[in-house]
């Protein structure tokens, strides 16, 4: 099941990353590159593209199995990496310098 959960993960980002690729952005006109102002910047928003919502919803997959494969490692994994850490040691000395 969380093999599962993490091919379905890889493939969302993968998705995702197209997605944010192919999107615009908000001042992408002209008149925006040479200092002027952007009716896009100021004006009122159109309606939301296809491709907004398509990344809206691949954010919030991403989102639910980043989160689930997480609880999972925390549950099978034994705990924080810090647990598991090495006891702090003396930091080791440099060799003298040779003249």
């Amino acid at each position: 099941m969380i093999t599962l959960v993490g091919i379905l993960h890889v493939f969302v980002c993968l998705l995702l990353i197209g997605a944010v690729l192919l999107q615009g952005g908000e001042n992408v006109d002209i008149t925006a590159a040479f200092g002027g102002t952007s009716q896009a910047a100021f004006g009122p928003r159109g309606s939301v593209t296809l491709l907004a919502k398509i990344t809206w919803v691949l954010g919030l997959l991403f989102m639910i199995t980043s989160i689930t494969l997480a609880v999972h490692a925390s549950r099978v994994g034994g705990g924080s990496v810090l647990e598991t850490a090495p006891a702090k040691s003396a930091p080791a000395v440099p060799a003298p310098l040779k003249k």
